[in-house]
């Protein structure tokens, strides 16, 4: 974020800096101070940065600048498309926010409610719709929804729409516009099927990157832990960490909509306040727990990857990955729900014997540079201190086996002798051991042993011989997984 400059520098009305500056937004993101002045020109873009940098109102303040406000017409000027109904209702709410003082009709489509309200919204006249693929649609085929008057179109997240197999629900929307359009395409990656995509519509559109191609894929203000845990003790691993004084706002990412209701009902009768999101639920139900996640009301949110793609929540202090993500892509979006807007915020895989070589994947897929994780249990001290998670008998940190000595660099020539070293990797100092073979301290030996771990998701290949490894704590700092088609709008 540049702390000189303002939106007013870069040509955005005083009515709509009025009003984010009552929300508490005052200077742009970098995506946001290089994509609104080439798009208020009326060029068409393709904007990449990672999620949680604000993409959203890098296409949403110039798409507010460029149409009529107030129009006479009832047909909407501009349409934003978006995979997800929970990324629909946000960036609606961000427009309606950013054009409070400017009085802009915006309209949330999308599936899961009935049509009465939207029909009767687009009856009435709008300005701006955000809507999904599918309903969107579906209300162009019913002749509900008039597309021959869009001066801009914005394809959000355009990954990942991709990646839920709506390339042609978005095709025929694209056609059904004017060719003479202004289109802005914004995505955290940028696969050959989007580059595709930007040839066949955009007219020799602008590419913008927020950050230089060597930069980390994560934010860097996300500390990263992972650990070896075995399948039946990360809910008592979870339940240490919402122990902690410091995690407040907590996300739980897990695999299947059936492993989140039952965490959901475990965690609930062991005292802790939660609420879920999955495909399972009905959109209201959704829009309820996301909304009691974002009022406090609930400390923790479980849920599929349904909201790992876009979904912002003010202060989340930690995202656990209770199951280890599939790829790369799921792990970077899903850890980008914390460590938002240059705030902080700590990331926890859990990763269980089966999915080591997953794990391995995604750690050389990111170039993560984490040694192999720590086999870890509700009761190891180092885990319990890392986490900053209290002894649950002393109301004390937990003290550590073999605290790590910080020692000086030697002089050149010098033995160096057996402890720990510190190099400095990219301005990140990494801890490394040297020469001690010191054996890590056990957890509790009642603790299961993941030597016979029970797992059906076992794969031929992996080592279920439970050995230890010590962790290198490296405190890479990170940003928004692939939201599967079950839970996002059909």
């Amino acid at each position: 974020m540049s702390p000189e400059t303002t939106f007013s520098d870069l040509g955005i009305d005083p009515a709509t800096v009025a009003a984010l500056a009552a929300a508490g937004i005052t200077h742009p993101f970098p995506i946001q101070e290089q994509a609104i002045p080439i798009a208020l020109k009326g060029s068409d873009l393709i904007g990449q940065a990672r999620t949680g940098t604000g993409k959203t109102l890098a296409f949403g303040l110039p798409l507010l600048e460029l149409i009529e406000l107030p129009s006479s017409s009832k047909k909407p000027q501009a349409l934003v498309m978006c995979p997800t109904r929970e990324l629909a209702l946000q960036v609606a709410n961000d427009m309606k926010v950013a054009s409070s003082g400017l009085g802009a009709r915006v309209l949330t489509v999308y599936g899961g409610v009935g049509y009465d309200t939207q029909l009767d919204a687009l009856k009435a006249g709008v300005d701006v719709v955000v809507g999904t693929p599918g309903r969107l649609l579906d209300l162009l085929n019913r002749r509900c929804l008039d597309l021959s008057h869009i001066q801009i179109l914005v394809l959000d997240e355009a990954d990942e729409m991709l990646d839920l197999g709506f390339l042609p629900d978005v095709e025929k929307l694209i056609r059904a516009t004017p060719t003479d359009r202004q289109t802005m395409l914004f995505s955290a990656t940028m696969p050959s099927a989007i580059v595709t995509l930007a040839r066949a519509h955009l007219r020799q559109p602008i590419n913008i990157r927020a950050e230089s191609q060597d930069e980390a894929t994560t934010v860097p203000e996300t500390t990263q832990f992972v650990y070896q845990a075995h399948d039946l003790d990360k809910p008592a691993i979870l339940s240490k960490l919402l122990q902690s004084p410091e995690a407040s706002r907590v996300m739980v990412f897990c695999t299947t909509k059936r492993e989140v209701q039952r965490l959901a009902d475990d965690l609930t009768e062991r005292g802790f306040k939660v609420t879920s999101l999955h495909g399972d639920l009905s959109q209201i139900v959704r829009e309820k727990s996301l909304a009691k996640f974002r009022a406090g009301k609930a400390q923790a949110i479980i849920c599929t990857d349904v909201a790992a793609r876009g979904i912002d929540v003010d202060n989340v202090t930690h995202v656990v990955n209770y199951d280890c993500p599939d790829d790369e892509k799921t792990y970077v979006h899903r850890i980008g729900r914390t460590g938002r807007a240059g705030r902080t915020g700590i990331a926890v895989t859990l990763v269980d014997w089966a999915d080591l070589p997953r794990w391995r994947t995604i750690n050389k897929a990111l170039d993560l540079d984490f040694a192999e994780p720590l086999e870890a249990y509700s009761t190891t001290p180092q885990l319990l201190q890392e986490l900053g998670i209290p002894d649950t008998a002393t109301g004390r940190m937990a003290p550590l086996a073999e605290k790590p000595a910080t020692r000086k660099k030697p002089d050149s020539g010098a033995k160096r002798k057996p402890g720990r070293r510190q190099r400095r990797s990219n301005g990140v100092v990494v801890r490394e051991k040297t020469g001690d073979t010191t054996p890590a301290s056990d957890g509790d030996s009642d603790s299961p042993k993941p030597a016979k771990a029970q797992d059906s998701r076992k794969r031929d290949g992996d080592d279920p011989s439970g050995k230890r490894h010590r962790v290198r704590r490296h405190h890479k700092k990170t940003d928004d997984a692939v939201t599967t088609k079950a839970d996002a709008d059909s």
